[in-house]
């Protein structure tokens, strides 16, 4: 079994309430859950408008899949033209 973990941090440019934020990152989330079941939830940043930190896990049988799931949930984030991805934390356990 192997275990990997982001700590992405994001800059959320347009949004200009917390509950701006909120949407693009539901939607977010919601995205990457279907698309590469992953876990994930906002672990830091709580009260910040325009900024915050996601953490995602990812449990496969190597590390090798780990590595690419990690890889393509990193890409799908810097691709969401509503966000700007500030700095990216990867660990493997």
């Amino acid at each position: 079994m192997h275990l990997g973990s982001l700590r992405v941090v994001l800059h959320i440019p347009q949004s200009r309430s917390l509950k701006a934020k909120r949407q693009v990152l539901n939607q977010i989330k919601d995205k990457l859950r279907n698309k590469f079941n992953i876990s994930l939830a906002e672990v830091d940043d709580n009260d910040l408008w325009q900024r915050a930190t996601i953490g995602i896990a990812a449990v496969t049988n190597s590390h090798q899949h780990l590595d690419q799931i990690l890889t393509q949930v990193e890409n799908a984030i810097a691709s969401n033209p509503n966000i700007v991805l500030v700095d990216v934390e990867r660990e493997y356990y």
